[in-house]
C-alpha cells in the first residue's frame, strides 16, 4: 500500500513539474488556439488568417516557434485551410488519426496538433496536400535585401 501511495505522489509531481516547464516553455494560447492546438480541434473552413497569404517567409508552431514550412510550398487547393506540399525535413510528425482514415499532422518539436496530411490527390507534382489550420501557425516574412 505504501509502494503504491509513493508511486502515486511522485506522478502527481512530475505531472506538476512537467505542467509548470510546459507553460513555461511553450507560449501562451489563447481558448480557441488551446481548441485547436492542444484538444486537436478544427477552424473555420475559409476562416483562417493565412489562407490566402501570398508573402515570402516561413510559417513557424504557434506553439513553440519551430520553423514548419516554407512559402514555396504553399499552394491554393480551395479546401478551405492553407495548403501545403511539403514541410521542412524533420519539422512534422504524422500520427494515424483516431478516425482511422485520415493522418494527423503535429509539430515534430511540442506535438501541437497542425491539421491532416492527404497523398495521392493530384494538386501538386509532389502529390500531397498538408491542410493546416491557421490558427496553429505564425508567419515570418522573409527580411527585404
Amino acid at each position: 500500500m505504501l509502494r503504491v501511495l509513493l508511486t502515486l505522489i511522485i506522478v502527481l509531481i512530475g505531472t506538476h513539474v512537467y505542467s509548470q516547464k510546459d507553460t513555461m516553455r511553450y507560449n501562451k494560447l489563447t481558448l480557441e488556439e488551446k481548441r485547436v492546438i492542444i484538444d486537436k480541434g478544427t477552424e473555420m473552413p475559409y476562416s483562417g488568417k493565412y489562407l490566402t497569404n501570398k508573402s515570402e517567409g516561413v510559417y513557424t508552431c504557434k506553439r513553440c516557434e519551430a520553423v514548419l514550412y516554407k512559402s514555396n510550398d504553399k499552394f491554393d487547393s480551395h479546401c478551405g485551410w492553407p495548403s501545403f506540399d511539403d514541410e521542412l525535413e524533420g519539422a512534422v510528425k504524422r500520427i494515424p488519426d483516431a478516425d482511422g482514415n485520415r493522418t494527423e499532422i503535429v509539430c515534430a518539436n511540442c506535438e501541437a496538433h497542425l491539421g491532416h496530411v492527404f497523398i495521392g490527390e493530384g494538386f501538386t507534382q509532389k502529390n500531397t496536400r498538408h491542410c493546416v489550420n491557421s490558427i496553429s501557425l505564425k508567419f515570418k516574412p522573409q527580411k527585404k535585401k
